[in-house]
């Protein structure tokens, strides 16, 4: 079995958690001639003994993880991060995800892209942002990424898909699973029209820590991020620091200071964000960085 195959196992095993598979790829950095990943190299990286061990071997060799590797490269398509189709942005990320389950066109990976982010409301200012912000981003192809979630999210992406622009949704479930239940047929258009991208493996439903998880890469691969609206410690703001840690440029919508929905915008501008009021502002961003 190659790393490769191993990655893309330890991810879809239900024993090997978030910290113990980035043990196994700091491992596999440290000793760049590693050829092969055998299960008893991998439970000495961790640790592991008594009823850990014991769970590992069983999950790790049981038919039903085969098979579950079997369907996600059936119907996905499966990049780990030691692969040439993986993102070169996110791959210069603090912590990036290990392995990525895709549907539609890899080739928006590397190109230059604006994240849109914003409350989960879907407002007529956000509306109306987005209808003089956008037209200018997408008429010089840039690919507007952002989490297919309720509101702005959902907003960006029907945007895009109605002007015949580019767009990726990073999702906080497997492929499969259409979280909200509302957005079944946006997500369906963009695997065919652009690209649905998951950290996680088909069947997986939507948990509590999937969606900062999945913020991460959608600031990862942004090369500048634009918040519409927010309220305070939202996690349209979770995602800007995230973006600001990982140098993007992150941009906000000025509002109303009597409105909750845009008091976390107005405080991003406070600490240093660029406020934008035209399409324009944004393509200068581009172009600066």
């Amino acid at each position: 079995m190659t790393i490769r195959d191993v990655l893309i196992k330890l991810r879809l095993c239900s024993e090997i958690t978030y910290i113990g598979e980035n043990k196994i790829f700091d491992w596999l950095q440290q000793n760049p001639d590693c050829q092969e990943l055998p299960l008893s190299l991998i439970i000495s990286i961790l640790k592991l003994n008594g009823e850990k061990r014991a769970k590992l071997i069983k999950s790790f060799n049981s038919s039903s993880l085969q098979n579950e590797v079997s369907a996600n490269k059936l119907n996905s398509v499966v990049v780990t991060i030691i692969d040439r189709d993986y993102p070169f942005r996110l791959k210069e990320c603090y912590r990036p995800p290990i392995v990525l389950f895709m549907r539609g066109n890899l080739k928006l990976l590397n190109q230059q892209s604006l994240a849109v982010v914003g409350a989960r409301q879907r407002t007529g200012y956000s509306i109306e942002a987005i209808r003089l912000l956008l037209p200018d981003v997408v008429r010089n192809n840039k690919v507007i990424v952002s989490g297919l979630a309720a509101g702005v999210d959902t907003l960006a992406h029907q945007f895009s898909i109605a002007n015949q622009a580019d767009t990726i949704a990073v999702i906080g479930t497997g492929l499969d699973i259409y979280y909200p239940k509302n957005n079944k047929n946006l997500q369906m258009e963009i695997a065919q029209k652009g690209l649905l991208i998951s950290e996680y493996g088909l069947h997986t439903g939507p948990r509590r820590n999937h969606f900062p998880e999945r913020n991460r890469i959608i600031a990862g691969l942004c090369e500048c991020l634009l918040v519409t609206e927010a309220k305070h410690h939202s996690g349209s703001l979770i995602t800007a620091n995230l973006a600001l840690q990982e140098n993007r440029t992150v941009l906000a919508v000025p509002g109303a200071i009597s409105s909750p929905l845009s008091l976390g915008c107005n405080e991003l501008i406070v600490a240093g964000a660029t406020p934008v009021i035209n399409g324009q502002q944004i393509l200068d961003e581009f172009y600066e960085n």
